[in-house]
């Protein structure tokens, strides 16, 4: 059951403060080249912000044996016990760590936030083949058909020729087939080091310039994507595609299909969900945390799930 309109709204706008927080805090570490420090500093932040919301959180998604991170791992308990709102909580405190250390840009500070037991658990899964799609697609891609047969389909969905359909791809080699696919198939292909939560959130969204995202990303990132994407409205699946042997290894003495596309309901079952991403580095969807005469703008995208609200506000506050 969701929560009442007043009570999601106060909700949102707290967990706004967690990634403002973090985002912040990564600020100083933009193109320092460490990003262990960087993502430490958000770390830190974001977990001591989560101590002041209203709600009884289990991290589902956080940074995990991944990251070796000593807070907001995976089964952590963050918020206040004796608070009605019992919580999965998705974090990404710097989305694109090495990114972040770079100066490069798409750099978030990420929170999903669903009722408890909603959120998929992909166990030691870290990356997902993922296809996000703007909501007119909702149920008319099957990721499993070749590249070019998709792009025709969405092209065909979307009232466009398929020239003018703008694929976002993370440029790494493994995706250097998928790439020459889309060119061969006639579309765009807007190629970008990091930042598939943006590109997944972009997708979604009508009239953004991006149509879709393909390609295979952090499962962390993609269960986030979903939550958002969940409340826009929009389409997203994914499918387990380990990357690191010893993640291979894992993901098949756990059992895990990696041949399977999982839909979006089935990573994000509520559509009580909440989701805030604040800009660390400037990119597509959101600007940059930037310092200004003692002050700190920052700016932020919001989405409450109930009511598929979204808005981006940017806030001035002390540095």
């Amino acid at each position: 059951m969701a929560q009442p309109k007043q009570a999601q709204q106060d909700l949102v706008y707290a967990l706004r403060r967690v990634t403002e927080s973090a985002a912040c805090a990564a600020f100083d570490w933009i193109g320092r080249g460490k990003s262990n420090e960087g993502d430490e500093a958000a770390v830190d932040a974001m977990r001591a912000a989560l101590e002041e919301i209203d709600l009884d959180g289990t991290v589902v998604i956080g940074e995990g044996e991944k990251d070796e991170a000593p807070q907001l791992y995976n089964g952590e308990r963050v918020g206040r016990p004796d608070a009605a709102f019992k919580a999965d909580i998705a974090v990404d405190p710097v989305e694109g760590t090495s990114y972040l250390a770079k100066g490069l840009t798409n750099a978030l500070a990420v929170i999903a936030v669903a009722p408890a037991g909603s959120l998929m658990s992909p166990g030691p899964a870290f990356y997902m083949e993922k296809m996000a799609l703007p909501p007119k697609a909702k149920g008319k891609i099957d990721p499993a058909w070749p590249t070019q047969k998709r792009l025709q389909e969405l092209a065909k969905v979307l009232g466009k020729n398929i020239s003018q359909i703008t694929v976002f791809v993370l440029e790494k080699p493994r995706h250097r087939q998928l790439v020459d696919d889309i060119y061969e198939a006639g579309a765009r292909v807007a190629l970008y080091p990091a930042g598939d939560v943006a590109g997944a959130l972009l997708a979604a969204m009508p009239d953004s310039g991006i149509d879709a995202l393909m390609g295979t990303g952090g499962t962390p990132e993609g269960i986030m994507s979903a939550c958002a994407i969940r409340g826009l409205g929009g389409e997203f699946i994914g499918r387990l595609d380990p990357q690191l042997q010893t993640e291979k290894q894992a993901v098949e003495a756990a059992g895990l299909d990696t041949q399977r596309w999982h839909k979006l309901e089935e990573l994000a079952s509520s559509q009580d969900v909440f989701f805030c991403a604040t800009g660390i580095t400037t990119g597509l969807m959101l600007e940059g945390v930037e310092r200004l005469d003692g002050q700190a703008r920052v700016q932020t995208l919001m989405i409450t799930g109930a009511t598929r609200e979204r808005q981006i506000l940017t806030s001035y506050q002390p540095a």
